[in-house]
């Protein structure tokens, strides 16, 4: 794939390096001026709302939207990095490279519960269930708008739109041609003591042509290098494991467990007892950084051809690819070599009916997981029973000999244990680095192997004109109907993945759902009052037919005003990991949470986080002078048996309410929601052990032992209620008309009825999230710009790599733009985190500086 885009490459490196660097600009007709708030909002028309065209003031549920203009004022480098600027939305920064967009809670790196599309298109890669940032989404030359759902959506869109959607609205080629050439060149890890300052660079082309009447196509190119955000967090997440003999967190920690520091976690631990006294005491581990490069290279493309069966009847095809190289995280992090995303599309459209399907085919290429990389490699210079026990007596040696005070011969006993370890940057670290990373077994190797395929088809129409006989003016019936299928094609690995039938391990298995919707509006009371009913279904293979329902009421006084109301439900079956996943990872088996995988786990299982209370219990005891089964038979009492089962479907109830208004001429404009939601068999994960027997009176002593028990990580569903409360103000007023002044601010809060010991909610939001913007529009000839303020508040972050509480930040953005040659060349200088304060978005993430860039965009 890269020997055939290095033509293409080849042509924009030319471009680059004679000096020919190109800014963003409008097309003449395209301008600010032409589309301030006060002659646009009225006609703003969204689709995602309802899946059919429709006034924004008049869509039954909160829609938000970036459009294109708003999109080249943004101080944002891109139009995805706007997106964190827009009301309710929540950004994570795993990477330079991607970012994650969430609304309304339960946030994560893997982000399944908010769908993703591109022109309708879902673009999520496929063994993940869910999107890459925008890896293989759109350019920001390419795209048009964008618009964003933040609350359920299932009734509509099924899988996965439980916690929102956002929808990438493309270009035209009949109504947008010519070729535009942009060059985005920036700097970045300033003032940054990890790292140097770095370039960073992306470069992007478009081309779109009408051919004929009939006939249109558009390609796209976009080729980014630059130096990802450093993870190299110290903070020690297991500070208090040996607080009992006089020892706090830090790295005099014989249990010392870094955030950002690999093959030193709780599978990597044991209690060893030395001179009489029991420790907790880790592996070394290696840093983030010592196991991979930050190199940035992403390439991405598409090819649109559409071509007009008649004047209202459009037949489409695309094709997108992505070759992505940069850090992801999901449960643990990865570094992602040349993972390859590609993507086919076939559609067929009028204002009657809409057809697609659409093929997802992922190779994950040359991936691995940076934990296992880490403890494995620790694991090759030594086993862990050789290390241990050179540990031990290193230690016992220098209490013996020397009378060395404990922390002294605690770090002695580790550097003998530590004698011959491979040493990051040296040649023969590299080569072992890479053998690991191309073993396919996370109790050997690194590598990630996935080669799984997502197929999806549907067709929708609006039956109110199918009917014909002019059937909405004499009823008043706005119909509406659904139907779509969707399967994951899953190719097990042996590691990752297995089929799960007996004697088939390795062949080729399917994970679909089948669903379909029907929606009715009418309005009344001369348009003072819109109603609309849907009712979707949905059948899983492993699941019951699930109903999801969503009722809406619209009142528009008048013009400029709105009030909407809107009760759904929506149900999330479990993603293809969640389901079918079959990990070995440092002594911990990450098994799907249905019954064909995990079958015989729950019954037999005790919380881990009740066996971690009672190994410490009977460590303190063994420390204060008590024999170790008088311990044991003292402290039983704190195990908890697993009482979590195999996995449901997720179910939300959603009620929300809100407000949209335009006053003072319409300079002013206000949108404000609340909603209120409640979730039922929540999916998440929770870590149990599973003893080696099954006698009662000898499970206490085997979950006293590692060598005697099985650790697991299950997905399965809360025994709680979850409720999610919140709500979300934006008020912009243009002034002068040219100037507009902006600001929004959400609120978002859970509560559950009880909190189950073990499970893990992973709400992961901040309670505020604020922004407040100025931007002028041609205030000087062309000259336009903006200044932008987020601040979000301190949080709980709950993963399974790390959790504690994420510090409240605020970033100031800041651009100004110009148009040149008649709005053919146009020029942005801006910065993201201009005062560049680092900080994190989450626990386990990269720290993130500032970024200083220009746009440059030509357009022939």
């Amino acid at each position: 794939m890269k020997k055939q885009l290095l033509p293409v490459l080849s042509i924009l490196v030319i471009l680059f390096s004679s000096n020919r660097i190109f800014a963003q600009s409008a097309a003449k007709t395209d301008t600010i001026k032409n589309d301030t708030l006060k002659n646009h909002i009225l006609h703003e028309v969204v689709v995602s709302a309802s899946r059919r065209a429709e006034s924004i003031l008049k869509a039954p549920v909160t829609i938000e939207i970036l459009s294109n203009n708003d999109i080249k004022r943004s101080a944002a480098p891109s139009f995805f990095d706007a997106l964190e600027n827009v009301k309710g939305v929540q950004m994570l920064t795993p990477s330079i490279g991607f970012k994650i967009i969430n609304t309304r809670g339960f946030a994560n790196t893997t982000n399944v519960r908010f769908t993703q599309l591109v022109d309708g298109i879902d673009n999520q890669a496929p063994h993940i269930g869910a999107p890459i940032g925008n890896a293989m989404g759109p350019s920001d030359l390419d795209i048009d708008k964008v618009e964003i759902i933040p609350g359920t959506a299932s009734a509509l869109y099924g899988l996965n739109a439980i916690n929102g959607l956002a929808n990438f609205i493309t270009k035209d080629p009949f109504l947008s041609a010519g070729i535009t050439i942009q060059q985005k060149t920036g700097i970045t890890h300033v003032n940054d003591p990890q790292s140097a300052a770095k370039l960073f660079s992306e470069t992007s082309i478009r081309i779109a042509e009408k051919i004929s009447s009939r006939l249109a196509y558009k390609v796209n190119f976009t080729y980014t290098k630059g130096y990802d955000w450093i993870a190299n967090n110290q903070t020690d997440l297991n500070a208090g494991a040996n607080t009992g003999v006089g020892i706090s967190g830090g790295i005099d920690n014989p249990a010392f467990d870094p955030v950002n520091g690999y093959g030193n976690e709780s599978s990597n631990r044991r209690r060893i007892t030395l001179n009489g006294r029991q420790y907790q005491v880790s592996r070394t581990g290696y840093n983030e950084k010592d196991m991979t490069d930050y190199d940035i290279r992403n390439i991405r493309a598409d090819l649109g051809v559409h071509y007009k069966m008649s004047d209202k009847t459009v037949l489409s095809y695309s094709y997108r690819i992505a070759d992505i190289n940069n850090v992801y995280q999901r449960a643990n992090r990865f570094a992602l070599k040349d993972y390859v995303l590609q993507q086919h599309a076939l559609e067929l459209k009028n204002d009657i009916f809409q057809v697609r399907a659409f093929l997802t085919a992922e190779n994950t290429g040359k991936s691995y997981n940076l934990r296992s990389a880490a403890e494995n490699q620790d694991r090759r210079f030594k086993s862990d029973n050789q290390w241990y026990a050179d540990y031990t007596s290193a230690f016992n040696s220098a209490i013996a000999h020397t009378g060395t005070p404990t922390i002294q011969a605690l770090t002695q006993a580790r550097q003998v244990a530590d004698q011959g370890r491979l040493q990051p940057g040296t040649p023969v670290f590299q080569n072992s680095l890479n053998e690991l990373a191309d073993i396919n077994n996370w109790d050997e190797g690194a590598a990630l192997r996935v080669k799984d395929k997502l197929v999806h088809a549907e067709a929708q129409g609006d039956l109110s004109k199918a009917i014909g006989n002019n059937f909405k003016e004499k009823t008043g019936l706005d119909l509406l109907a659904g139907i779509d299928y969707q399967t994951y094609v899953i190719h097990p690995d042996g590691n990752y993945f297995i089929n799960p039938a007996a004697g088939k391990t390795f062949d080729t298995f399917n994970y679909g759902r089948t669903g379909a919707f029907l929606q009715a509006g009418k309005t009344f009371l001369k348009d003072l009052l819109a109603i609309t009913a849907t009712l979707r279904v949905d059948k899983n293979n492993y699941f019951e037919t699930k109903l999801n329902p969503r009722f809406t009421a619209v009142v528009t006084p008048d013009q400029n005003q709105s009030i909407r109301l809107s009760y759904q439900s929506g149900s999330r079956f479990p993603s293809i990991f969640e389901a079918f996943s079959n990990v070995n990872s440092g002594g911990v088996k990450r098994v799907g949470g249905l019954k064909v995988m995990s079958d015989g786990v729950f019954e037999n299982a005790y919380l881990r986080s009740s066996v971690d209370q009672f190994q410490a219990a009977v460590t303190n005891d063994f420390n204060n002078g008590i024999p170790t089964a008088t311990a044991i038979e003292r402290q039983k009492q704190l195990l908890i048996k697993n009482y979590y089962t195999y996995l449901k479907p997720e179910h939300i109830n959603s009620l929300e309410i809100g407000y949209k208004g335009l006053f003072l001429d319409r300079a002013l404009k206000v949108d404000a929601d609340f909603y209120y939601n409640k979730y039922d068999n929540f999916i998440a994960q929770v870590e149990m052990n599973v003893p080696n027997t099954t006698v009662p009176d000898s499970i206490p002593y085997a979950l006293t032992d590692r060598s005697k028990q099985s650790r697991y990580r299950l997905y399965t569903n809360s025994k709680s209620v979850v409720y999610n409360i919140g709500g979300s103000l934006g008020i912009s007023y243009l002034l002068l008309g040219r100037y507009t002044l902006g600001g929004n601010l959400a609120y978002a809060k859970l509560s559950r009825t009880e909190n189950n010991d073990g499970f893990e909610d992973g709400f992961n939001t901040p309670e505020w999230i604020s922004n407040v913007s100025l931007a002028g529009d041609h205030v000087i000839k062309s000259l336009s710009f903006m200044v932008m303020y987020k601040h979000q508040s301190s949080y709980y972050w709950q993963s399974f790599l790390v959790n504690g509480q994420v510090k409240a930040y605020g970033n100031l953005d800041a651009q100004a733009s110009y148009d040149l040659m008649k709005n053919k060349l146009g020029i942005k200088i801006g910065a993201t985190n201009v005062l560049n304060k680092y900080y994190y978005s989450y626990l386990g993430g990269p720290s993130v500086g500032g970024m200083y860039y220009t746009t440059l965009t030509y357009q022939l």
